[in-house]
């Protein structure tokens, strides 16, 4: 029993080296040469320090800035996870109304103006960086309002912004709401 009792340990402790050490340096060394920004979390700079990472969300509020798509998780920007509600619980469709009349006000829409779906459906995950071109076309007109900037300028930002489809056919055009925000504030400069 004493030699399988060692056997175990031994194992373990090859696994543990192997699997736990030597493998994820391994990877992470391979990353870094391939692929050294990704590697690293995409992080953006400006004037030499990091603001965030083109890869997550961040919580622009202003109206001088665009907005991310809502998150479940609004109530603590260090949370992420979805919010478990149903397509049919009552307190989802409450929280679509809200942000919606929201929206509407914030960007000086009509009341029964439509509203892209991502303006006002929760990122599950609260860290989605992209809105859709057509959400930051209906800002543009409040962050160039706000800015004191040309609206047609702003737009313009918006659609050297936007990402097309992954490989022509995934997924859909998006704007990364960072790299926009980070734009216009060169542009203001």
């Amino acid at each position: 029993m004493l030699r399988q009792l060692f056997a175990a340990l031994a194992m373990t402790a090859v696994a543990t080296v192997v699997l736990g050490l030597a493998y994820p340096l391994a990877v992470t060394g391979i990353a870094q040469v391939l692929a050294p920004e990704r590697a690293d979390g995409s992080l953006v700079e400006r004037d030499g320090e990091v603001v965030g990472s083109a890869l997550l969300a961040q919580g622009f509020t202003g109206p001088e800035y665009f907005h991310p798509r809502p998150s479940a998780v609004d109530h603590d920007p260090r949370d992420s996870g979805g919010s478990n509600l149903g397509p049919s619980a009552p307190a989802l469709a409450a929280d679509v109304a809200a942000r919606a009349a929201a929206y509407r006000g914030a960007n000086g829409l009509a009341p029964d103006a439509p509203v892209p779906v991502d303006a006002v459906t929760a990122s599950a995950s609260g860290l989605d960086p992209h809105i859709s071109p057509e959400n930051a076309r209906l800002q543009a007109d409040r962050v160039a309002r706000v800015r004191g900037l040309d609206a047609a300028a702003v737009r313009a930002l918006v659609g050297e912004h936007t990402v097309p489809r992954a490989l022509g056919v995934l997924g859909e055009p998006g704007v990364n709401v960072l790299g926009l925000n980070l734009a216009l504030d060169r542009a203001a400069d």
